[in-house]
């Protein structure tokens, strides 16, 4: 769940064509709050308020309430994404950050229940907004499972995904360092495409002359 998210959790606009998730105000709290435990608890307030506007439209039937929802559950599955990525962050830096978690997975205990009596529900236009919710859903669960997870465990398991994604993009550089541990057999030469053999215009069978 997570390319592009570093730009994400600055909140910092990605260009013209993409909205952002977060209003100025939010903004600016998220730049002032430098701390993880500080940021944690705001983007969980973030997150709560895109599920209650959510709720709020779902009680009025007016026209367009369908893009808004469709929009607010994308903004709302973004939010969860930065969450991950600042406590993904903070694990492998061994950085404390239990009181953030601590808030962020009692919002997402609160909410779960509401996102799946939503999809329960099946409101009369929620093929609009069907796969938001549904991403919505998942992306909670997934999160509250990252959020009960042991610190140490989490950091160690992000170490090892950043070494992973390292050597990944060393190979694709032609980074020597890079290469697999297996040691190299004659095998290998058989991953070689054959040589092509040269043109030629002689009918199969047929032997060159001397001239």
């Amino acid at each position: 769940m997570k390319t592009l998210i570093c730009c994400l959790v600055l909140a910092a606009p990605l260009g013209a064509w993409q909205r952002d998730f977060l209003n100025a105000d939010e903004i600016d709290q998220i730049r002032e709050a430098q701390e993880p435990n500080l940021r944690l608890k705001l983007y969980a307030d973030f997150a709560k308020a895109r599920v209650d506007l959510v709720q709020n439209l779902l009680s009025k039937d007016k026209p367009g309430r369908s893009g808004m929802i469709h929009d607010a559950l994308e903004d709302y599955s973004k939010i969860l994404d930065a969450i991950d990525t600042i406590a993904d962050d903070a694990a492998a830096r061994k950085t404390d950050i239990k009181p953030g978690l601590t808030a962020v997975a009692n919002m997402y205990k609160a909410l779960l229940p509401q996102l799946k009596k939503i999809q329960d529900n099946r409101p009369k236009d929620v093929d609009r907004y069907d796969f938001a919710l549904t991403q919505a859903v998942e992306t909670t669960s997934d999160s509250l499972d990252l959020a009960n997870e042991d610190l140490g465990k989490r950091g160690k398991d992000v170490e090892a995904r950043q070494d992973k994604q390292k050597k990944t993009i060393e190979a694709e550089m032609g980074n020597p360092a890079a290469a697999s541990d297996k040691p190299k057999t004659d095998d290998a030469k058989s991953d070689d495409p054959p040589k092509r053999k040269p043109p030629t215009l002689m009918r199969p069978g047929e032997k060159k002359q001397d001239q």
